[in-house]
């Protein structure tokens, strides 16, 4: 029986030598490689954490010390040592999900992955237990260097330091990535401490010292240990970044040894303020394909070969929405020096590296920094240049109030390209892309786009980087795009006819690659006996007037999105058709308006009722009449397309 079976809980650690704890690191690091080269999942960062878990445990008493962890995708580890060791559905519906999540244990307290968060929830936990007189409970925030470049970081570092009077300790993992290299003037401090030779000669020099006395000697070594950290913080210049915060820093510490990250832990837990441990890591730490991976040390993996750790399986189906535009970007920048790019801190992820080879100076990474980014942009607009902001769609939600009033307030002229819309799977309810329709159509003047294809969507991000009165926005899902569809016609007004039939009753109106979704749907109603025409509009936002005339012709108009149902285009839509004075009923399909868990898209979407046979069942009821909302009687269907003709 391996040590890692026979941990069942964090207690199972006290009990086991230094030895015996250096040997189930390296079976953790076994059963990681082992176990996410067959699911996928964030591999690299669970690698360069292990001796730090471990040393947290055994120093905490969780769930008893509350542990937060900053993002989350490092928490794999954590999930072991706390009884979860069935990885076989890893991110998979039914089994372990990829961050912390509740349902799964009283052990993980935050489940959002969205960065940057932790020290807030931190703050806000441990004076909950001071206000309650809970004063032996403490709170651990573990928190990426990478985290320290987001501005709410900082906002809870400020109120942490006016009220230090709680047991609060945070541990910035320090890899020096976050997802890519951490950038900024934060992370160039941190690497200078990292890399030291001072704090390294110093801390190595006076261990060896201390260390010929035996036992006694190490003893010494470990009394004025917070003494000797004191110092050489200071010689490496750490009390410059700490002193004004008013909290106690330990460190930089060796995170992968065990016995030297449970002394700093120690120490600042006896310290019963809030206290700082600087923990250096290595992402990928143990396995050397994860370690030569230049691009992100193997942040996030599909799966792989453990041995090699290259890709297996066969191809996704094509080129990726993300590969389409990182091209086009990089081709319109070089006909438009006035293009720049702008990123929060996934300068790959987003496509945007191929532009940034290119074109260095004109690609910008702030950090995990969606609020700065995107009033940034809307500085460099007035400055005459035309900013594109890079992210994934669901981190446009950090940044709403900027887009509404810094760039839509003051008509900056800005493009926002969100990757991974709608429906994302694996990664669960925060990373799901499904609010931008709704939050961003409310901005006023918004112009927001969803490609169907490759071809809609580099013709679309062109269209976008010719508005320099508005924002716009192009938004495109995560994976493979599929096949080119061609338009039967295109309107005077932009909005592509991609089917029509003879007998006008169903108007499918598809959002971006529902497309195909809304053909598949068509065909069904053809075989029904009831005429559909299949529509693209393009720019989704503003509702264009061909849309509405054609709802006019038809007795039920059925929307596709893939977005919440709630306040998304078809709620636009059907609005709009209000007041334009025509009552043909609208369907509006798409997202329920729930926190949706990890598992397949497929899966996720057939749960939505979003399937080519789920849709067209309900609507042949409803224009037979038998389901909510009915379609208009063929006989005044008939009159409104006389009508039309007439005015036409």
């Amino acid at each position: 029986m391996s040590l890692l079976e026979q941990i069942s809980g964090p207690r199972d650690l006290d009990r086991l030598t230094n030895e015996q704890l250096i040997e189930l690191a390296a079976e953790i690091r076994r059963f990681l490689i082992a176990e996410v080269s067959k699911t996928g999942g964030h591999l690299g960062p669970n690698l360069g954490v292990v001796e730090m878990t471990i040393a947290i445990h055994r120093v905490f008493d969780s769930p008893h010390d509350a542990i937060v962890f900053d993002t989350g995708h490092q928490s794999y580890v954590h999930k072991l040592l706390t009884g979860r060791q069935d990885f076989s559905r890893l991110r998979e519906r039914g089994g372990l999900a990829g961050y912390p999540q509740r349902s799964e244990s009283p052990h993980d307290v935050v489940e959002s992955s969205h960065a940057s968060s932790s020290l807030s929830w931190a703050d806000g936990i441990s004076r909950a237990f001071v206000m309650t007189g809970q004063a032996d409970r403490h709170v651990v925030a573990v928190v990426g260097d990478g985290a320290l470049t987001g501005g709410m970081t900082w906002e809870a570092l400020n109120n942490i330091s006016d009220d230090n009077d709680r047991n609060l300790v945070i541990v910035v993992n320090d890899n020096g990535r976050s997802y890519a290299p951490t950038i900024g003037g934060m992370a160039r401090y941190l690497n200078s401490v990292r890399t030291a030779a001072g704090y390294r000669d110093l801390h190595h020099s006076s261990e060896r010292l201390f260390g010929h006395f035996g036992a006694a000697g190490r003893a010494v070594y470990r009394g004025i240990r917070g003494g000797t950290h004191g110092f050489l913080a200071r010689l490496t210049n750490n009390e410059a970044l700490y002193s004004n915060l008013d909290i106690k820093y330990i460190g930089p510490v060796d995170a992968h040894d065990v016995h030297a990250m449970e002394q700093a832990l120690h120490q600042a837990k006896e310290y019963r303020q809030p206290v700082i441990v600087h923990a250096i890591t290595e992402k990928g730490r143990g396995y050397e394909p994860a370690r030569a991976d230049v691009a992100d040390q193997f942040h996030a993996v599909g799966q792989i070969d453990p041995e090699t750790g290259e890709p297996i399986g066969g191809a996704d189906g094509g080129p990726s929405w993300t590969g389409v535009f990182s091209d086009e970007i990089a081709a319109l920048a070089a006909k438009n020096p006035k293009i720049v790019g702008i990123t929060a801190a996934m300068l790959r992820p987003t496509g945007l590296h191929k532009m940034a080879e290119r074109f260095p100076s004109r690609v910008l990474d702030v950090g995990i920094a969606e609020q700065h980014a995107v009033t940034s942009a809307a500085g460099l607009a007035f400055g005459g240049l035309h900013p594109v902001v890079a992210l994934y769609a669901t981190f446009i939600n950090r940044a709403f109030d900027q887009v509404l009033m810094d760039v839509g307030l003051h008509r900056a002229g800005v493009t926002f390209v969100l990757d991974r819309a709608g429906v994302t799977g694996p990664d669960g309810p925060s990373h799901h892309g499904m609010w931008d329709l709704a939050i961003l159509q409310i901005v006023p003047t918004i112009r927001l786009a969803a490609p169907r294809d490759g071809a809609r969507l580099r013709e679309e991000l062109a269209e976008a980087l010719a508005v320099d009165d508005a924002p716009t926005v192009i938004r495109f899902p995560k994976g493979a795009v599929g096949p080119d569809i061609e338009a039967v016609r295109r309107t005077d007004d932009g909005v592509d006819v991609l089917r029509e039939a003879a007998q006008h009753d169903v108007l499918l109106v598809t959002v971006g690659a529902f497309a195909s979704l809304g053909l598949e749907v068509a065909e069904r109603l053809a075989a029904q006996g009831i005429g559909a025409t299949v529509i693209d509009p393009r720019w989704v936002v503003p509702t264009a007037g061909s849309l509405i005339d054609l709802a006019a012709k038809h007795r039920l108009v059925v929307t596709l999105e893939d977005g919440i149902r709630v306040g998304g285009i078809g709620t636009r839509i059907r609005q709009d058709l209000r007041d334009a004075g025509v009552d043909t009923a609208v369907t509006e399909l798409g997202l329920p308006d729930q926190f949706l868990d990890h598992a397949s898209r497929s899966q996720i979407l057939e749960d939505a009722g979003l399937t080519p046979q789920h849709i067209a069942r309900d609507v042949v009821a409803q224009v037979l009449g038998s389901k909510i909302p009915i379609a208009r009687p063929l006989s005044e269907s008939s009159a409104s397309d006389d009508e039309s003709r007439q005015l036409g």
